[in-house]
């Protein structure tokens, strides 16, 4: 048996349809495969998630980054769990008319659905915090969670992929959400001045710094969970029970490159591989991928569905 765990390919597939594809390619060939879709707490969490926690999806009333209404959905349980993505409210990719200012732009919106979810009865809010447009170190979502009437007892666990610290967000991740070199500066001088004025301080703190300082900020002021989103979610779906019995695994991301090797998804999976081969499927590989392809028992580019099947019939091959 195969075991098929891709995360998406941002922007083109699923990870379930990638899944799909790759094993329906082992299958074409008498292979065995068990698709089982990952995510690392960014983009396809929600979808993951849903069947081990029964969601269903909830829409509410929210902003985007730059204060415009939408109206994104998350998931509910009947038990209480609720997951939301960041990116529904408050991503770089979120609808937007107007300019895309990176020192305005705020988590207000996904406070908005925090808040929301707390109303409706959840006792455990998951928040994947990956895809961010915000350097806000969390403000905006405070300002909305209070406003909405507070967590009303709910423990906050943030789900991230990134270890940075609460003060460095800007510097590391300000230029790919449009900050220039001043806005940058800025938003340091902002997020340090914010570290000081919360009830307990993020600086310095591992994970604090994902979404912009948005996991900080929860941190700081309810005392959030912050997690791997890797870790998390291969433990609720499982993922250490099947993989004992596959005889390969079969990864996949959009772009296999530098920055797999840090908190992704399939850095989490080759920790718990073991002695099984795994295998990759993305859609391009990165020039700073280094020694770290030899981690593989093969790389397979594929950037459509067939091309996909073919990868899953010569990952069969090999597996044979």
């Amino acid at each position: 048996m195969i075991l098929v765990a891709p995360d998406s390919f941002k922007g083109t597939y699923t990870a379930a349809e990638v899944a799909d594809a790759v094993a329906t390619g082992i299958e074409s060939a008498d292979g065995s495969a068990i698709r089982m879709p990952v995510a690392d707490g960014g983009e396809g969490t929600l979808d993951v998630l849903t069947g081990p926690f029964g969601l269903r999806p909830v829409t509410a009333a929210s902003r985007n980054p730059w204060g415009h209404p939408c109206r994104p959905a998350y998931g509910l349980s009947d038990d209480g769990v609720a997951v939301i993505e960041l990116a529904a409210a408050s991503g770089i990719t979120t609808p937007h008319d107007g300019p895309r200012d990176p020192i305005t732009a705020t988590t207000y919106g996904t406070g908005m659905l925090i808040a929301d979810a707390a109303r409706r009865g959840a006792r455990q809010i998951i928040v994947a915090a990956g895809g961010s447009a915000t350097t806000d170190g969390g403000t905006g979502a405070i300002a909305a969670i209070e406003a909405g009437g507070g967590l009303r007892g709910a423990a906050l666990t943030v789900l991230t992929d990134v270890t940075t610290s609460y003060t460095d967000a800007a510097r590391i991740f300000g230029p790919q959400k449009g900050a220039d070199a001043g806005a940058v500066q800025l938003l340091t001088r902002r997020l340090e001045a914010t570290a000081r004025t919360l009830p307990r301080d993020p600086s310095g703190v591992d994970r604090t710094g994902a979404a912009g300082g948005f996991s900080g900020g929860m941190w700081a002021r309810y005392g959030a969970e912050l997690r791997s989103g890797a870790d998390y979610i291969l433990d609720v779906i499982g993922f250490d029970t099947v993989a004992s019995a596959a005889s390969a695994i079969v990864v996949g991301e959009g772009r296999l490159d530098g920055q797999t090797k840090a908190g992704k998804i399939v850095s989490a999976i080759l920790a718990r591989a073991g002695s099984t081969p795994v295998y990759a499927v993305v859609g391009s590989v990165g020039a700073d991928l280094g020694d770290y392809r030899s981690r593989f028992g093969d790389i397979l580019l594929a950037t459509d569905v067939g091309a996909m099947n073919d990868a899953g019939r010569a990952i069969a091959a090999h597996s044979r």
